[in-house]
């Protein structure tokens, strides 16, 4: 059973313990989720992007690069469904991520998708749909002076 110790992480756990990472703005900790040989992919990807991405460690250093270039900071993760699957290792997960632009002082929240397969405990594929429109929005956004 996955909540016992020594047990086993199965996806609704693995997706807990990403939300996390998020909200602690950890993103170097996801590391210790991914397995050796994890998929990544984004199929919207913006232009210059990789739509997939093999292996923890091309993974990691992509983010590393990428990290400073989304200046936000994560607030909340709000899951608005969760769908089981015929197989056991997935769930696809839709949520809202929500956050301040950390250049400007904007909070903006945007919609996601994502398709999470986790093989012993670790993720073995990650699938993210994101709203890059209301991500760009977010992050053009000026304070508001008032």
């Amino acid at each position: 059973m996955a909540g016992q110790p020594g047990a086993v992480l199965g996806p609704r756990e693995v997706f807990a313990r990403m939300k996390q990472q998020w909200l602690a703005n950890s993103f170097d900790a996801i590391d210790s989720l991914l397995a050796d040989d994890a998929v990544v992919e984004s199929p919207f990807a913006l232009p210059g992007q990789p739509q997939r991405i093999v292996g923890r460690e091309e993974f990691m250093a992509f983010a590393r690069a990428e990290r400073p270039l989304l200046p936000v900071r994560f607030e909340e993760c709000r899951e608005t469904a969760v769908h089981e699957t015929a197989d056991p290792e997935v769930i696809v997960v839709e949520y809202e991520l929500t956050g301040t632009v950390t250049t400007t002082g904007h909070r903006a929240s945007a919609p996601f998708i994502g398709v999470l397969r986790v093989r012993d405990g670790k993720i073995a594929a990650w699938r993210e749909y994101q709203d890059k429109a209301a991500i760009a929005r977010a992050l053009a956004q000026p304070v508001a002076r008032g």
